[in-house]
């Protein structure tokens, strides 16, 4: 049996058993092992006995799990020795109860806590949230980007220039929150500490800054959730002269820990009226307490505050879609290398492809692989989806598509091949329609396996168009891992002409919502009598005319060949 035993936190020595199975560690009573410290989640951690390994898992808490002093995303698998922070408490992990001798202090450098590092989240207890005489609120929630000047004009206008030449020029988020709280410990003397908690897009207060006045002072800061979440729901900027005897923060143990005597929170509030977090500085000073004239500088802060949060985290956004641009750029670069560039030579024959994705990457693709026996197979594809995980699916897919086709001198058992390793890949709801066409010129044959896809067109030297091999037509890749496909096989004339192409084509929409179709593509085809290339620029042409400047809504695949007049 394993054991935790606490080095800092709770009782120092104590050792919890981490018995077989499932222990959970949390702040509610019904958990394995209890850990009675407001800043812990109710359920805030795991530890999973499998195989003869032990486990940790964070269970979505708040304020995180830390091994090792590193906070841990996903499964970690414990050793010997380990340390174990959650919150203010740190356990030491071990096989077998360790000696007495190894209980010691927690090492240097070890941070408990918060995405900050320094800032834990506590839950205070619900209270009624009026009624306090020693309380001064102000409304903020319209007060985006504005500065309201009244009673000590000088002091006001000095902090606000202050805020504006600091953070006029920042646009790195870490560094508008950094000048932020520095800026406002030169305007208020008397703070002791101050943090910014921000919130996420679903809603979690996170701490993103904090400040201590005195240098050395590293402890854990305990922000209230109790006053954050009333400042942000009202929108109001909040002053409490003493916050330790407030009636509407009673029993919050960030408040009485700290010994805080007077406190200053004001809300964050966007160009549209929504609270981006909350901005708080307090003091332990009984006799520079705060004041109202220092709660309307602080909310005015707090605005100008808010438009440079904004502008950062716009500028962030803008350069991380800066980033995946660039990155599927390469992606795209990469795509178009797995994809031949040139058309391949075999003796009677000529050919023509196209490829443009409806996005950087795509999921169509096309192929020639050359074959034994100086066969070539011709190969196109459509991955189910759109985007970079359908491109994913496709690098992969031709791969296997190669290795099985040149492995396997009979088409249809090389797609069942090609099918099977696809289906037990796991790739869940994803399928793949796929269309193979293998040359033979010692016979002028062509051997058609197709898994789902549509009917190639065969267009003779005569104008006539035929679909090709329909009622062989199999199942997509994907669907069933044991199918067993079989192939149309037929000799090629002079001059006909095959065209494989993906649902893109037939499924080009113009401005007024019209389909391009397969009965227009097929008139196309029979209408003139040229070769490969000309046949194949010839329906881009007419596709691009049909579709105007209405955008591409899907993958555009098209590969044609044909044999030579005699």
């Amino acid at each position: 049996m394993a054991i935790l035993q606490v080095v800092k936190g709770l009782t120092p020595g104590q050792q919890f058993d981490v018995g077989d199975g499932v222990s959970v560690l949390g702040r509610h009573p019904e958990c394995d092992i209890v850990l009675d410290v407001a800043a812990v989640s109710r359920q805030h951690a795991r530890i999973t006995q499998e195989n003869g390994e032990f486990l940790l898992d964070d269970l979505g808490s708040r304020n995180g799990t830390l091994v090792n002093g590193k906070k841990i995303s996903g499964r970690q698998t414990l050793q010997e020795g380990d340390r174990i922070v959650i919150c203010d408490i740190s356990f030491d992990f071990f096989f077998n109860s360790p000696s007495a001798m190894l209980a010691g202090p927690i090492p240097s450098g070890t941070v408990s806590g918060g995405e900050s590092g320094m800032a834990l989240l506590v839950d205070d207890a619900d209270e009624h949230l009026s009624g306090s005489t020693m309380v001064s609120k102000l409304d903020v929630s319209s007060s985006f980007g504005s500065v309201s000047l009244s009673d000590r004009t000088d002091v006001k206008l000095s902090a606000m220039i202050e805020i504006a030449q600091n953070l006029g020029k920042a646009l790195d988020l870490g560094e508008v929150l950094s000048k932020l709280l520095d800026s406002l410990f030169r305007v208020f003397i008397q703070a002791d500490r101050g943090f910014v908690v921000l919130t996420t897009p679903t809603g979690q207060l996170v701490p993103k800054a904090v400040k201590h006045r005195r240098e050395g002072d590293d402890r854990s800061v305990r922000i209230s959730r109790t006053i954050v979440q009333q400042a942000i729901s009202a929108k109001e900027a909040i002053l409490s002269a003493d916050a330790s005897s407030d009636s509407r923060f009673a029993m919050a143990e960030s408040i009485t820990d700290f010994h805080i005597r007077s406190l200053m929170c004001a809300p964050l509030i966007d160009s549209e009226g929504e609270a981006l977090g909350v901005l708080q500085i307090d003091t332990q000073s009984q006799k520079n307490r705060f004041t109202q004239n220092d709660l309307e500088v602080l909310a005015s802060v707090a605005s100008q505050a808010a438009i440079a949060i904004d502008n950062a985290q716009l500028h962030k956004k803008a350069l991380d879609q800066q980033a995946i641009q660039h990155d599927l750029q390469l992606a795209r670069k990469v795509q178009q290398g797995l994809m031949p560039s040139n058309h391949p030579r075999m003796d009677g024959y000529h050919f023509f492809h196209f490829y443009e994705p409806a996005k950087q990457v795509g999921g169509d693709y096309y192929d020639y692989v050359p074959l034994s026996g100086d066969r070539l197979a011709v190969v196109l594809g459509d991955v189910s989806g759109k985007g970079v995980s359908a491109a994913l699916l496709m690098a992969k897919l031709s791969g296997d598509v190669r290795y099985c086709l040149a492995s396997e001198t009979d088409p249809a058992v090389a797609v069942s091949r090609i099918n099977a390793t696809f289906a037990r890949a796991g790739s869940e709801d994803r399928f793949v329609t796929f269309v193979v066409a293998v040359l033979d010129p010692s016979d002028q044959s062509l051997t058609l396996v197709n898994a789902g896809h549509m009917p190639p067109l065969l267009r003779h030297s005569d104008g006539a168009i035929e679909s090709m091999g329909e009622e062989e037509t199999g199942l997509p890749l994907g669907v069933s891992d044991d199918y067993e496909y079989v192939a149309y096989r037929r000799f090629l004339e002079p001059g006909d002409i095959i065209m494989l192409f993906t649902d893109g084509f037939s499924e080009a929409m113009n401005p007024r919502g019209e389909l391009y179709g397969i009965d227009r593509l097929t008139k196309l085809m029979g209408a003139r009598a040229v070769g490969a290339a000309e046949l194949g620029q010839h329906v881009l042409d007419d596709v691009h005319a049909f579709v105007g400047g209405h955008p591409q809504s899907d993958d555009m695949c098209l590969a044609c060949f044909g044999r030579n007049e005699a």
